[in-house]
């Protein structure tokens, strides 16, 4: 069973102990998912100020929409197109600290004003990408980028 903890400390310890819940919760499991869904869902209790987050899963050279917490999303995002099918085409972390900027972004939710796009990377293979939205503009900073790609590298553990 799951338990929401008070994430206390400083930002470092807060993604640490994320981290720690998030292999707790997918020890045992390799169901891909369910794994994505909890994920998703963990992230989303511990993130603040953030309003999408969720995974797009590659699939005949396309981002799909798989699990995520927020509002309806785009279903379909070509790769090299906006800020996911950019991280995607690309294999790198995208921090975008405006999207309203970012050339060829896609507007799935117009309350979005910042994203962070990683790629979910596994045996040289791309599977997809954790996406995540905030209404506010800079929202996402180098520590949370260095945190969410430690995240994603052990969620492709289990997937």
């Amino acid at each position: 069973m799951f338990h929401v903890e008070k994430y206390n400390g400083n930002k470092v310890e807060q993604y640490q102990l994320v981290i720690k819940q998030l292999q707790a919760l997918l020890e045992g499991e390799n169901d891909q998912t369910a794994n994505l869904a909890n994920a998703s869902a963990l992230l989303n209790q511990f993130l603040n100020d953030i309003n999408w987050v969720g995974f797009y899963l590659l699939k005949k050279n396309q981002l799909v929409l798989g699990p995520f917490q927020g509002l309806p999303a785009c279903v379909r995002i070509p790769l090299g197109r906006g800020v996911c099918g950019t991280a995607a085409a690309n294999q790198k972390t995208e921090r975008i600290a405006d999207v309203h900027q970012f050339p060829g972004h896609i507007a799935c939710d117009a309350a979005s004003n910042s994203e962070i796009v990683i790629p979910l990377v596994k045996e040289d293979q791309l599977i997809g990408v954790l996406d995540i939205d905030s209404p506010s503009k800079n929202r996402f900073d180098e520590l949370d980028q260095t945190y969410l790609e430690e995240f994603v590298k052990v969620l492709i553990q289990y997937i």
